[in-house]
């Protein structure tokens, strides 16, 4: 552990899988949102919305139709981040909306480790059958594209972070694999 609380976080992190099926309050779920909003996102155009599901019937329904979603029957509650292509920057023609909604997922991630929930992303983009999936179960618009389905709840477990650092993996001014 550091001095440095954020960093803390940041290292403590992971995805996990298995849950305790104990309810996450709305006010904690709106916390993680209020954080994935606070995220950069091209030319501050913040075209993203967010999906907070805690209905147990939408859930199985996500479940029954998402394969690496499974988790979810027991976090019991998802965020989905989503883009209005006709608000991001570049819209439908290129993909920052990628790079912005990543960034808001990322910034929900760190905010649940922070207060104790804990997270697992799963794709929808780019995968044009989850897309479709996601977007008939929700109800969302066609110019709305649904980056992740984010598991989100309390671990059943006691899930060690892993030290993913590998200094091979860092090249000082130039590429240089020697």
């Amino acid at each position: 552990m550091t001095k440095n609380s954020v960093l803390d976080i940041i290292h403590s992190r992971r995805s996990v899988r298995r849950y305790s099926g104990k309810s996450v309050s709305r006010e904690d779920m709106e916390t993680l949102v209020r954080a994935g909003m606070a995220a950069p996102s091209s030319r501050d155009t913040r075209h993203w919305y967010f999906i907070v599901i805690d209905d147990a019937e939408m859930i199985k329904k996500l479940v029954d139709g998402l394969p690496y979603a499974k988790m979810l029957s027991s976090a019991m509650h998802a965020i989905i981040v989503a883009s209005d292509l006709t608000q991001a920057h570049g819209g439908v023609e290129t993909e920052y909306w990628v790079q912005d909604c990543s960034a808001a997922v990322e910034n929900v991630l760190l905010a649940a480790q922070s207060i104790g929930i804990a997270t697992c992303w799963t794709a929808a983009y780019p995968r044009p059958e989850r897309v479709a999936f996601v977007k008939e179960v929700l109800g969302i618009p066609e110019n709305v594209m649904p980056l992740c389905v984010i598991a989100v709840g309390y671990s059943a477990g006691d899930d060690k972070p892993r030290d993913k650092f590998d200094s091979n993996r860092i090249f000082w001014n130039k590429w240089d694999t020697k």
